[in-house]
């Protein structure tokens, strides 16, 4: 058996008949019957029943017709995957980020992207985690880089960075001055924090849940740029993503500490519509990524202490 006598099965049971067959694949009628006497010799079993003009198939012939079109449709998958990944893309990429990963993972991301697949047009959303789900699963997204968790059936997560967060304060602060900042060393500290609610924030509130803190928030907000400022100004110090202030830090305009016995981190990952096959823009973010992630900075180089 091969396959070109099962896409005769496949044509026989469409069209009805040996010579309606030959029409549909361009070959002659008695071809056609000599493929189909061939099969049957193989098998020991017959496959078609005369009815008039036409031929009623047996179960035997049922079973291969329905053998052919998984084989034809694997055959279909593997092609399509195989020329996809040899063809630059095309068209329109939706993509959703918080604003760490809006200002710090997506600029040299869509830059190797757009290098690799410059017909590829790129749209971009800074929204929460939340909505960026919402958009998700509206179809209003192709894919978002967000923090997790994310747990909801019809959507896809792939965890690809972890990222350490740190306690942020000016140089000229009373914690820069310490070698090892404590848990307790925290508490009467006004605090800018991120959003309550988001899986960052959590973070944060679980240290100050375990180590019985409850801390003076005066101001929260999702936008890492604005609790950067405001710690600048001296309205509080903080506790952020170490690559949004890793510049900063080796400059000296800020102080950076990991906090005494406890090692923060959040996670983010790729979130995308479940679907029987893994959208080929997904893949090549996924590829992209992997590409970029050397010049990420989520956390101190080994044997970090303190930065001041």
């Amino acid at each position: 058996m091969d396959l070109r006598q099962l896409e005769i099965l496949q044509a026989i049971a469409e069209t009805g008949s040996f010579t309606a067959c030959g029409r549909k694949l361009h070959v002659s009628q008695s071809a056609i019957s000599r493929q189909v006497a061939l099969l049957e010799d193989e098998l020991g079993e017959p496959l078609f029943l005369r009815v008039g003009r036409h031929v009623r198939m047996t179960p035997a012939a049922e079973s291969l017709v329905q053998l052919g079109q998984r084989v034809f449709q694997d055959v279909r998958d593997t092609v399509g995957g195989i020329t996809d990944h040899t063809r630059a893309l095309r068209g329109t990429l939706r993509l959703a980020g918080g604003m760490t990963v809006c200002l710090y993972v997506f600029p040299p991301l869509l830059q190797h992207l757009k290098r690799v697949h410059p017909q590829l047009d790129v749209r971009v959303t800074v929204a929460t985690a939340a909505r960026s789900v919402e958009e998700l699963r509206a179809g209003r997204h192709d894919a978002g880089l967000l923090t997790l968790p994310v747990e909801e059936s019809d959507l896809v997560t792939v965890p690809i960075m972890r990222e350490e967060l740190l306690l942020l304060t000016m140089p000229t602060h009373r914690l820069a001055r310490k070698k090892t900042v404590s848990p307790q060393d925290l508490a009467g500290e006004p605090f800018v924090l991120f959003e309550p609610g988001s899986a960052t924030r959590r973070v944060i509130d679980s240290l100050f849940v375990t180590e019985k803190i409850e801390p003076t928030v005066v101001m929260d907000t999702e936008n890492v740029e604005i609790i950067k400022a405001m710690v600048k100004t001296g309205l509080g110090i903080s506790i952020v993503p170490y690559q949004a202030v890793a510049r900063e830090v080796r400059e000296g305009q800020f102080f950076c500490a990991r906090i005494d016995g406890h090692e923060l981190v959040r996670e983010t990952g790729w979130v995308y519509p479940r679907a029987n096959r893994v959208p080929r823009m997904v893949l090549e973010l996924q590829t992209a990524f992997e590409a970029i992630t050397a010049l990420l900075e989520l956390a101190p180089k080994p044997g970090f202490s303190t930065f001041a």
